[in-house]
């Protein structure tokens, strides 16, 4: 699922930014322009200070040919504009949405 964060002021319902993922994802592409597409056009639409999207994903290929791993989960992220520089924001960034891998990225 994605996870769009827009910093404040700007708040927008779920429904919304689900609806902005899902239109986006309906074309045949690669996660990762999928993230800056998404990115690209919440940074349009709301004029945000600073935005983050992050997207799981779950590719067929992994789960039912190759390495045949059902639970491989692919992140991506895609930050625009201004987001606080604080010391290790950018492992909470992946903390926040429970990035599945326990990583440090």
């Amino acid at each position: 699922p994605p996870h769009p964060a827009p910093a404040p002021p700007q708040v927008v319902g779920l429904s919304k930014l689900a609806r902005v993922a899902n239109a986006f994802a309906r074309r045949l592409q690669i996660q990762e322009r999928l993230t800056q597409q998404i990115a690209e056009s919440l940074w349009k639409v709301l004029q945000p200070r600073g935005i983050r999207v992050v997207l799981e994903c779950t590719h067929m290929c992994m789960s039912m040919r190759g390495v045949q791993q059902p639970r491989a989960i692919t992140a991506t992220r895609t930050e625009l504009g201004w987001l606080p520089p604080e010391p290790g924001a950018y492992n909470r960034g992946w903390e926040q949405v429970g990035c599945p891998c326990g990583a440090r990225h």
